[in-house]
């Protein structure tokens, strides 16, 4: 697909928040002993010229959002770029932005900004989350070919919604999982398949691009805003000879933490929980604690009977359904 520079030029932001892609190590062969988010954006920027042939004359602008290590995530992260985001795409003159991100929480990020943002933006610019599993420093690092390969996404005609690329494949905001420790392939769709594929710098569609939907009763940015603190939702696991002394451990609140509001538990095959498990959740929900039912299983959704006691997590992974979890409570 390729971009008429000439009669239609147009702006490409980067936003930068650290990451591993923005990593730097002693040794150039050493490819985990790294330090994350040392790297400012617009150097990385600078280190990759053969930007200017993905580009094709557009123009491409930078903005250090943040620089952390993307395990250390926090909410006003968050906050603070799904309102960057939200400004440039706005902007007449801007086709799609890409983000610079740790691997770590990029399917975190990509999920609140896709429920986040107006939908009227999001469904008529891309933004393009995009990583590295090798350091800046790294004797071959990943990080270059994701940048061209996000702004290629970017730029592409058509193109809408939270979309991330790594290692030249496309994932959907809503799908994207993180599932290898160490290859540079690190993200899955699971069973719903990539969204694309970017080869040579042109992008081969598999499926739609995503529809952010319309939803009066979702929480917006200046109401997100408004709250100092955001409701505490915690995550747990079903397992083998699991208690419910981590349930009740968390109902008993510990000076200067916030009440416990939610509980996302990720129990075993189609949301199945230990016996013990359960009845500490029966005493969560007593105490006025929302309770939603994932799963830990990599592929498939849980299938919930009629009349559940316990929500289930429509489709969405344990740290999705946390952030939806979370947004429902904001708004009441």
């Amino acid at each position: 697909m390729q971009v008429n520079s000439e009669k239609n030029p147009k702006k490409i932001v980067v936003l930068g928040t650290g990451g591993t892609i923005a990593g730097s190590a002693s040794s150039a062969a050493d490819n985990i002993g790294y330090t994350a988010a040392q790297v400012g954006v617009a150097q990385l920027l600078a280190a990759v010229p053969s930007l200017t042939s993905v580009l094709q004359g557009h123009q491409l602008h930078s903005d250090q959002v943040a620089q952390i290590d993307s395990k250390d995530m926090r909410f006003d992260i968050w906050l603070a770029l799904a309102q960057r985001v939200a400004h440039h795409l706005a902007q007449p003159q801007v086709a799609g932005l890409v983000i610079t991100h740790g691997t770590d929480t990029l399917e975190e990020t990509a999920y609140f900004l896709h429920v986040a943002l107006p939908a009227k933006l999001l469904n008529a610019k891309p933004v393009v989350l995009t990583c590295a599993m090798r350091p800046a420093s790294s004797l071959n690092p990943d990080g270059p070919q994701n940048l061209m390969d996000a702004v290629a996404v970017a730029l592409t005609p058509g193109a809408q919604g939270v979309v991330a690329l790594c290692a030249g494949t496309v994932h959907g905001a809503l799908e994207v999982q993180k599932a290898h420790t160490y290859r540079l392939d690190v993200f899955t769709s699971g069973d719903t398949g990539p969204l694309a594929y970017v080869e040579e710098g042109q992008v081969r569609l598999l499926r739609n691009w995503p529809l952010a939907q319309s939803n009066k009763a979702q929480m917006t940015l200046e109401k997100i805003a408004k709250i100092s603190v955001w409701p505490r939702v915690e995550a747990i696991m079903s397992y083998a000879g699991i208690s419910g002394a981590v349930v009740d451990a968390l109902l008993r609140q510990a000076p200067d933490t916030a009440p416990l509001r939610g509980l996302v538990v990720a129990g075993t095959g189609n949301g199945t929980l230990h016996v013990e498990l359960e009845a500490a959740l029966h005493r969560a929900v007593q105490a006025g604690v929302r309770v939603v039912r994932s799963t830990r299983c990599a592929n498939g959704r849980v299938l919930s009977v009629p009349n559940a006691e316990f929500a289930d997590s429509k489709g969405l992974s344990p740290v999705k359904a946390r952030i939806a979890l979370m947004l429902e409570l904001m708004g009441g």
